[in-house]
């Protein structure tokens, strides 16, 4: 009987165990108690991602097949009567894939055809009328001469001029753009623009990225909802003014989502410490909003309906401040999400509510699929709701269950967003988790008071001032938190990026914890774990000491610029050049011990010398700044002038001659000659060739600090008499325009090239190496060895690599 028994349950496709139990049924009780939306989420995910990339047809024939592979699973599993949870989950997988696979279909054809295609085609500039999608956005400042502002502005065209006239339509485009005028721009505002169509990424749905070109027009004023919420944003920003910079920055992101004051120092910072998600609006921030009007109801004594009436209102006053774009809409379905979850107590429903959230989005605007962003908002959310539970309760046997939760809940988030960061970055972030922890406290009370700033201050200024006082000090306490994390040794340990990358997470972390199940090996991983961290933060500084003792100048590693330290006594250095990235540039100095610059000498005004001068100044006494008489009187300057003036800083220009002693250092200007600089070449040239170029002497030797000064101006040094140096300065990142004269004159005998790695200048030039070795210069590179330090030896000056490796 038995065995009849088992030949008809296979003959209807099920299987018993030994025990009598059956796995078909087991499974299927498995997928009854998995939220019923996961794997259809999951699965029209997967789809989006990959159809993303991929013509329109390969997305219609995808829907297509998914479709019909529905029909034969429902008519399938009719005849062969499978359990319901197999067909619907199954039905559920396939009709969804092919709805994304439709929707993705129809969009990829969209914008891939139309006027706007034939623009691109043409590549012929045309007029444009267009409405911003979204806030203009900022773009890095490239190398080079320093430029005004360059935005980079969504925004969908409804009118463009062709051929045969104005044509009317709606297209997503991507504006890039420059000029300051663009700053203050609110979406839903019309614009009217001059510029030429080119392609864009697939992948992002976009019809074309539009050159801009021609002055701007603003056509209309934005609408009543985006004008309420720019209000609401400038007033707390005019609030926090009475805050200390770095606070003044963080207080409008922690609130809003408004970056645009954040210090860069400060952004790197949250960076290293796994903390930027406080600056980007999220479901949490909507959480905590929506949890302190449920708690104010609650004292109040309001019955459950007002409370949830009240908890909306407050969630969509909180959308306005942080303006109503797709992002924010994406948070605040994220924090019904966790309000759902915490209402119910129920971690399925919460994992049911996301998978609707995630499956809706995708069904919507199918490019999130390929945003990390959304990735990380995901899987933070889902790792509180599944694994921060089990953590909890498995902590609290061994502390206070406040403290268990306060523990569990960045550490599962952390965990459950460590794959996407392998994905993206290529880094874990050990320190993240603690630096969470820490600053966590800080973040709800920041976030209410700013909020509460935000709605008062276009009201009443004075009070919001008030108000945004405490809020700083809470802002203060998070910028300490991620100071002090980012600074910490193993902050950000280096990984394997992409695919790579995960194949090994996911060989090392199920090693990991067979391992750390067991008591003796979980000591022997620990106690190894324990002499590796006391190997680093101990052994490494005294084994390859920074900064080197008995220094004398450095080139800083900061990518294709120049930053110099000449020392000037203990903590002290005068510097020459600041580099283009003030995070960069601030590192340096750090790193170097310097508190005090007493002089800072810029010697012309491109952005990768004087880009990072807010490195420079960063919590820093500076004396004065020398500039080159030629620097011209264009934005650059104008604006580099406008900066020092702002801050009290004499403003000092360059004349050969003049010299300074400071500590073992005296620096003497020796170029660019009085008059008009050396000619040649265009405008950049020209600025380059009216470097400042300083020479500088020691007891133990001497450097020649050369700037950029290409053949014309170091042609005119040789006529006018050049000093010999031991070290030279390579001029312009060893670019080939160079007097070959030049090199041989200085008689140096090894050679600094401060240049970035894989840069597109192709510097530094194979003809110039050449000519360096044929005179038997040694060189070093910042690209190949980092940060480079002349130091005083026993026999003269010696060079000190630091960072990437040895040297060349």
């Amino acid at each position: 009987m038995t065995r009849f028994l088992g030949r008809r349950d296979r003959m209807r496709g099920v299987a018993r165990t030994p025990d009598g139990r059956d796995r078909a049924e087991g499974v299927a009780r498995i997928l009854d108690r998995t939220p019923r939306l996961a794997l259809p989420a999951l699965a029209s995910w997967a789809t989006a991602l990959v159809l993303l990339g991929c013509p329109a047809p390969a997305g219609a024939v995808t829907a297509v097949l998914a479709a019909a592979a529905a029909l034969v699973t429902a008519a399938g599993a009719r005849v062969l009567r499978a359990h319901p949870a197999w067909r619907n989950t199954a039905l559920a997988v396939l009709g969804c894939v092919a709805a994304v696979a439709g929707t993705v279909a129809f969009r990829v054809h969209a914008v891939g055809t139309g006027p706007v295609a034939e623009l691109v085609r043409s590549g012929a500039p045309t007029g444009i009328e267009a409405v911003l999608t979204g806030d203009p956005r900022e773009l890095p400042r490239r190398a080079g001469p320093y430029r005004g502002e360059s935005f980079a502005v969504p925004a969908r065209v409804e009118s463009v001029e062709t051929a045969r006239g104005r044509v009317a339509l709606r297209a997503p485009v991507m504006l890039l753009t420059t000029g300051g005028e663009w700053r203050p721009l609110l979406p839903s505002q019309r614009v009217a623009v001059r510029g030429r169509f080119v392609h864009a990424d697939s992948a992002e749905l976009l019809a074309a990225v539009v050159l801009v070109r021609g002055p701007l027009r603003v056509l209309g004023a934005p609408s009543w909802e985006q004008r309420v919420a720019g209000a609401l944003r400038s007033g707390l920003r005019e609030a926090a003014a009475v805050l200390p910079p770095d606070e003044r920055g963080l207080l409008p992101g922690l609130v809003a989502g408004d970056v645009s004051g954040m210090d860069r120092q400060v952004t790197a910072d949250f960076k290293a410490a796994g903390l930027s998600h406080l600056t980007a609006v999220s479901g949490a921030n909507l959480a905590i909003v929506a949890g302190a009007a449920i708690a104010l109801a609650r004292v109040a004594g309001l019955p459950l309906p007002a409370r949830a009436v009240l908890a909306a209102v407050a969630m969509l006053s909180f959308a306005v401040v942080a303006r109503p774009s797709p992002s924010v809409l994406r948070a605040l379905v994220m924090g019904l999400v966790a309000v759902v979850a915490l209402g119910t107590g129920r971690s399925r429903d919460g994992v049911a509510a996301l998978s609707a959230t995630v499956l809706g989005l995708i069904l919507f605007d199918p490019v999130l699929a390929r945003s990390y962003g959304f990735a990380l908002s995901v899987c933070a959310t889902g790792g509180i709701l599944l694994l921060a539970p089990r953590w909890r309760d498995r902590l609290a046997t061994r502390l206070p269950r406040w403290a268990a939760e306060a523990v569990a809940v960045p550490a599962a988030a952390q965990a459950a967003v460590t794959p996407v960061l392998v994905l993206m970055a290529g880094q874990l972030e050990p320190v993240a988790i603690p630096a969470n922890l820490l600053a966590g406290p800080a973040v709800a009370p920041a976030t209410l008071i700013g909020f509460l700033a935000a709605l008062v201050a276009p009201v009443q200024m004075d009070l919001a001032r008030l108000l945004v006082r405490p809020a700083g000090l809470a802002t203060g306490w998070i910028i300490a938190v991620a100071g002090r994390a980012a600074g910490l040794p193993l902050a950000v340990i280096p990984w394997p990026g992409g695919v790579p990358g995960l194949v090994a997470l996911a060989v090392t972390v199920p090693a990991a914890v067979l391992v750390l199940r067991h008591r003796r090996p979980r000591l022997v991983v620990l106690a190894l774990a324990a002499g590796a961290a006391v190997a680093v933060a101990v052994a490494g500084p005294a084994v390859s000491r920074w900064p080197p003792e008995r220094w004398l100048l450095v080139a800083c590693d900061v990518g294709q610029g120049d930053a110099l330290l000449v020392a000037a006594g203990p903590g002290r250095a005068v510097v020459v050049d600041a580099g283009p990235d003030p995070v960069s540039t601030d590192r340096c100095l750090r790193a170097m011990g310097i508190r005090q610059v007493p002089l800072v000498i810029l010697t012309h005004p491109h952005l990768d010398h004087i880009g990072g001068l807010d490195g420079v100044l960063r919590g820093r006494e500076v004396g004065a700044v020398v500039v080159t008489p030629h620097g011209g009187s264009g934005p650059g300057r104008l604006r580099l002038s406008g900066d020092l003036a702002r801050r009290r800083i004499p403003e000092w220009a360059a004349r050969p001659g003049v010299s300074w002693t400071f500590g073992p250092s005296r620096l003497t200007v020796i170029g660019p000659p009085e008059g008009a600089p050396a000619a040649g070449g265009g405008e950049e040239t020209a600025v380059n060739n009216a470097s400042v170029v300083v020479h500088v002497s020691w007891a133990a030797g001497s450097a020649l600090l050369s700037g950029d000064a290409e053949t014309e101006a170091q042609a005119e040094l040789l006529r006018r008499g050049l000093p010999r140096a031991d070290v030279l300065k390579v001029p312009h990142h060893g670019s080939a325009r160079g007097d070959p004269g030049f090199l041989a004159a200085t008689g140096a005998r090894a050679a600094l090239i401060s240049v970035g790695a894989g840069n597109d200048y192709g510097h530094p030039a194979p003809a110039t190496l050449a000519r360096l070795g044929h005179l038997g210069v040694r060189v070093y590179r910042t690209d190949l060895s980092g940060d480079l330090a002349v130091v005083a030896g026993k026999d003269g000056l010696a060079i000190v690599v630091r960072g990437r490796g040895p040297p060349p």
